[in-house]
């Protein structure tokens, strides 16, 4: 059986569930569960802290699993690689300090810096010949500043909001843009391919819609430069000689401009179709 590890809690939790499921898979159903055997499509899924399990994979204990690249990455574990990106669970990590105190990382030599991945951190200072003094936190990094067991952080950025609110500003690059991956071990184990076909679909389906209109034959050209497809639309004839059904896949994130500019050249009874599964 394939050994899947998954979040057990965490931002990154259910949207993984909820992708496993749409993938076919069988998971728990109750939250206390960590582990479960789905029989038919002959794996078990561990319910792990998404902090261990770059661990378990790389050491082979378990076959592929579900993280963040920050995880991956901040557990240095040379037998754990990523093999997909999952499209969900993204972060910016960035420095941050008073206002004003630092404008470039290397501002940052010989001070304390806290963060929740001391791993990440590390390394990328290191890459920059940049010495600090680390202080490994497990959650609430912002306030680390204010209550003077540090000179700056290195913690995830969305809007910076919270930052903000705890007197920090952001500095220097950003160490690493994250998001949910699939990783594996040092052995390729069976199934995985399966499972990798199986979460690209997913995707797939989450990034594209169907689209199905009526078109006078005179504008095809027209319409399938709006709307390619992914190899080339699929056109059938209508019981009018001079009007032609269309049938497309398009990007969800331009539906409403695909749609106005179909109309805008004459396509009418534009329907569009979410996609529950694919595969290209």
């Amino acid at each position: 059986m394939l050994r899947i590890a998954v979040p057990n809690k965490g931002s990154l939790s259910e949207t993984a569930a909820d992708m496993l499921a749409e993938a076919g898979y069988t998971g728990r159903r109750d939250p206390k569960d960590l582990h479960v055997i789905d029989p038919i499509n002959e794996v078990e899924f561990f319910y792990l802290r998404p902090k261990d399990i770059a661990t378990y994979v790389g050491s082979g204990a378990l076959d592929v699993g579900i993280t963040g690249r920050d995880l991956l990455l901040d557990a240095r574990m040379p037998g754990a690689k990523e093999i997909e990106k999952l499209g969900f669970g993204g972060s910016t990590f960035r420095f941050a300090g008073p206002p004003g105190a630092y404008s470039d990382v290397a501002d940052l030599e010989g001070l304390r810096v806290a963060t929740a991945y001391p791993g990440l951190v590390d390394a990328f200072l290191d890459r920059h010949g940049i010495a600090v003094d680390l202080v490994p936190l497990d959650g609430a990094v912002e306030s680390a500043v204010r209550l003077g067991v540090a000179d700056a952080v290195a913690d995830v950025v969305s809007t910076g909001t919270t930052l903000r609110q705890a007197g920090l500003e952001v500095f220097g690059p950003v160490l690493l843009e994250s998001e949910a991956v699939l990783i594996s071990g040092p052995q390729e184990a069976d199934g995985t391919d399966t499972l990798l076909r199986r979460l690209r679909g997913i995707m797939v389906a989450r990034r594209y819609v169907l689209i199905d209109y009526d078109l006078p034959v005179s504008l095809i050209d027209d319409a399938v430069a709006i709307a390619p497809g992914i190899e080339s639309p699929t056109i059938s004839p209508l019981r009018d000689p001079e009007w032609v059904a269309v049938r497309v896949m398009s990007p969800r994130k331009t539906l409403n401009r695909v749609i106005d500019d179909l109309y805008a050249i004459g396509a009418r009874a534009i329907l569009v179709t979410a996609i529950d599964n694919a595969r290209l």
